[in-house]
């Protein structure tokens, strides 16, 4: 009988730095420790990293979640110091300097985590009408933009079959609700998508005919961006058919349509995208927060009052040189990540201070159609075709793998040329009977959107 090594395995005396989430600024964190003497844990509900600037594209067909997905391990794997868990973090145990997740157990195991970096991203904000979220989910999962996708394009299938005029109206009507650049580029695509893909495909409705409504509360889109390329991004808009509503506040959302400015529009497919908050980390550490949820952090990322522990990315409140805030931008939380990761490794390996960090602005970027986006660098400002092929440029960049890179703009061209889009699946979990379609409200309930498969599309 073959004996069992009872031996105890040696404890890993390395410095450990466990990092929660790895969105653009935990992995750029866990990269720039990658190959050091350091043990690194990175934990994620997901197995893998998504690149959320681009799920709209998934939301209207253009691009397959496999496309802006890549798993975390796979991008990690060539650095054996780190690992990777996948759990939901629900505490932070700042005694015993553990992490909790939602099963019950905490990481690290062993012993107390030396550095603890907090990456978790940031939700939507619904202004207190969290139940609006069901009827008008936001694009920061897979899982939400396949449900836009199957909506929307459901939408459209109903619309053929149903003989209410009314009914389709309401149908091919989707309405947008944030005037920011996800708002921006979501009405756009959705617009051509109608316009273009669609518009030879049915034979009862003319998809040309869809209405597609941009609502924003503030008195102009793209608020952040210089006046003169929002009102460019408005006519582009508007020029693709998007009716761009400003000064208009959502009053209200059922599944039938929303009421905008005191006025009740009926739509098939309501999309948010007006506001974000921060996730719950900083209840888990009991600190001083924005309006947002968002840490209030020191210039080297430090968490006050909480030692070894940072913040960084949409976690994190930190003001640029202009005593702003700033923003929540993929750029931000990368250089951020860049940054604190070569500065844990200083100081835990060479006992050296961490240096403040300092946002480097390298532009910022809004699709509006089709060869058509807006590009503000600060001192300068782009507009037109030019903009949009950087637009592309830095997206494809921002994309973890070559493979990637490859696969997407192969893609993109193939869609210039021809306007068509590859990703054009309808997944529920039961099928809609034409009966459904006529006898609901709209035309259509909402109702078998609600759990979209997870495997496929």
């Amino acid at each position: 009988m073959p004996q069992i090594d009872r031996t105890p395995s040696p404890v890993d005396s390395r410095p450990h730095v466990v990092i929660v989430g790895a969105g653009f600024g935990g992995l750029a964190c866990a990269e720039a420790l990658g190959g050091t003497n350091i043990r690194v844990t990175i934990i994620d509900r997901n197995n893998y990293h998504l690149f959320v600037p681009l799920l709209y594209q998934v939301a209207t067909a253009a691009l397959s979640p496999a496309d802006i997905a890549e798993p975390i391990r796979r991008i990690v794997s060539r650095h054996p110091n780190i690992d990777v868990v996948m759990g939901e973090v629900t505490g932070i145990d700042r005694t015993a300097k553990r992490v909790e997740l939602a099963d019950g157990s905490f990481v690290p195991h062993d012993r107390p985590y030396d550095r603890l970096v907090l990456a978790t991203g940031s939700s939507y904000s619904y202004f207190g009408h969290d139940d609006w979220a069901e009827i008008a989910p936001g694009l920061k999962t897979i899982e939400n933009a396949r449900r836009i996708r199957a909506r929307l394009l459901m939408n459209f299938e109903q619309a053929e079959m149903c003989e209410d005029p009314a009914r389709q109206k309401a149908l091919m009507t989707t309405i947008v609700v944030g005037g920011g650049p996800t708002g921006v580029e979501m009405a756009g695509a959705v617009a051509e998508l109608a316009r273009f893909t669609l518009a030879r495909d049915f034979r009862r409705i003319d998809p040309r005919t869809a209405r597609v409504l941009l609502v924003e509360a503030g008195p102009r889109i793209l608020s952040t961006f210089p006046d003169d390329l929002g009102q460019y991004a408005r006519r582009k808009l508007e020029e693709l058919g998007v009716v761009v509503l400003t000064g208009q506040a959502v009053e209200s959302i059922t599944p039938e349509g929303a009421t905008v400015g005191g006025r009740f529009i009926p739509a098939g497919a309501i999309v948010w995208g007006a506001g974000v908050k921060a996730s719950p980390a900083g209840s888990w550490l009991g600190v001083e927060t924005d309006r947002s949820g968002r840490i209030l952090v020191n210039a080297d990322m430090a968490v006050p009052g909480v030692p070894d522990v940072y913040a960084l990315g949409d976690t994190a409140a930190l003001a640029g040189d202009d005593g702003k805030p700033l923003p929540g931008l993929a750029q931000v939380a990368k250089q951020q990540g860049e940054h604190l990761g070569g500065g844990l490794e200083a100081s835990l390996l060479r006992g050296q201070p961490l240096e403040p960090f300092r946002f480097r602005n390298r532009g910022n970027t809004a699709i509006v159609g089709r060869s058509a986006a807006v590009f503000d660098f600060g001192t300068r400002k782009l507009k037109g075709w030019f903009a949009w092929v950087l637009w592309a440029i830095v997206h494809v960049y921002l994309l973890v793998n070559f493979h990637k890179r490859v696969l997407v703009t192969m893609q993109w061209l193939w869609r210039w040329a021809t306007y068509q889009r590859g990703a054009r699946l309808i997944t529920t979990d039961r099928p809609v009977s034409a009966a459904e379609s006529v006898t609901s409200p709209h035309g259509g309930s909402a109702e078998p959107f609600r759990d979209v498969r997870r495997g496929q599309g």
